[in-house]
């Protein structure tokens, strides 16, 4: 016993291939393009965060003293 197919009529180019795309399908990869270029153009606005393995270090040191208490 076969199921029943559904055929919707979709639309398609000449060759019969859908090739449309949601706009964030577009935006997003030109927005992350945009954004590392700006920070190739000025690298001083690139900081490294200097702070960053303290805090990193104390959230550990506290999950261990959560887990062993």
């Amino acid at each position: 016993m076969s199921a029943p197919t559904c055929t919707r009529p979709a639309r398609a180019t000449r060759d019969g291939v859908d090739i449309r795309l949601p706009w964030w399908a577009l935006a997003l990869p030109v927005l992350a393009f945009v954004a590392l270029l700006l920070l190739i153009l000025n690298p001083a606005d690139a900081h490294a965060a200097t702070d960053q393995p303290a805090a990193v270090a104390h959230l550990l040191e506290w999950l261990r003293q959560l887990t062993a208490g």
